[in-house]
């Protein structure tokens, strides 16, 4: 499998011959709203062009609709007739949208040879839960490629230290800025909860995703790279990649 990653948590995941489009966050540097009154995010620009981010896509995965994931950009230039996955609670937007081929994922769906399950998330603690809503996660899985995990936006739970144990994915992507909301909940995991990701599933290739482009993050990935190697977690055990960097994972044998 190829993982490129766009921007934010958007990724293009080349998976049992399928392009992935996970998350589209597509507008222009500053367009969308801040999220702390410090700056407009997206803060920083894609790093290829718009052209080039669609290009082969076959199908989108959309963990949740707020603006950060799925923006207007996206919402506008993707094709109505792509297939496009998403949790059932937002089956009716996708529809409202235009979108022709929505496919709710609500226990597991085949994508062809791709098996896609859901799994839960928390996006924060407290009185905070009710702003955010709900969100999901999903887990890949096809013959011949490593089992992946996307754990969505969320903070770490015991059901998710749970899935770790049980299900052993080959990869996981954490969400891993440390976002906060409000009187500075944390929303997505930081740097800490994303080092015990790795301890917790110590076979897992972990991908921090969601980094270094939302105003409202507060880790930023040197601090997350200097926390791991404090945490003894080697540079190959948890991949940090750039904007546009693109990483290949192949299957435990």
């Amino acid at each position: 499998m190829e993982l490129q990653l766009i921007r934010n948590a958007t990724v293009k995941m080349s998976f049992a011959g399928k392009m992935l489009l996970l998350d589209p966050y597509l507008g222009e540097k500053g367009s969308g709203p801040s999220y702390t009154g410090k700056e407009h995010s997206p803060v920083v620009s894609l790093p290829i062009a718009l052209e080039e981010v669609l290009d082969g896509v076959d199908a989108v995965v959309v963990s949740h609709v707020h603006s950060d994931h799925f923006d207007t950009t996206a919402r506008e230039i993707l094709p109505k007739d792509l297939p496009l996955l998403c949790q059932p609670e937002d089956e009716q937007t996708m529809r409202d949208l235009g979108f022709t081929d929505v496919h709710p994922v609500a226990g597991t769906l085949w994508l062809d040879e791709i098996s896609v399950s859901r799994t839960s998330g928390r996006h924060g603690s407290g009185a905070v839960l009710k702003d955010m809503g709900v969100v999901s996660g999903f887990f890949f899985e096809a013959p011949g490629e490593p089992s992946v995990y996307w754990a969505g936006d969320t903070v770490l739970t015991d059901e998710i230290r749970e899935l770790l144990r049980v299900r052993k994915p080959d990869v996981v992507l954490t969400h891993s800025c440390g976002a906060v909301w409000g009187e500075g909940v944390l929303i997505l995991m930081d740097d800490a909860q994303t080092a015990e990701v790795c301890r917790i599933s110590p076979e897992s290739t972990v991908v921090a995703i969601h980094m270094e482009t939302v105003d409202h993050a507060t880790v930023t990935r040197k601090q997350l790279r200097e926390t791991a190697r404090k945490s003894g977690l080697s540079d190959e055990r948890l991949l940090i990649p750039l904007d546009g960097e693109t990483v290949q994972i192949r299957a435990r044998s």
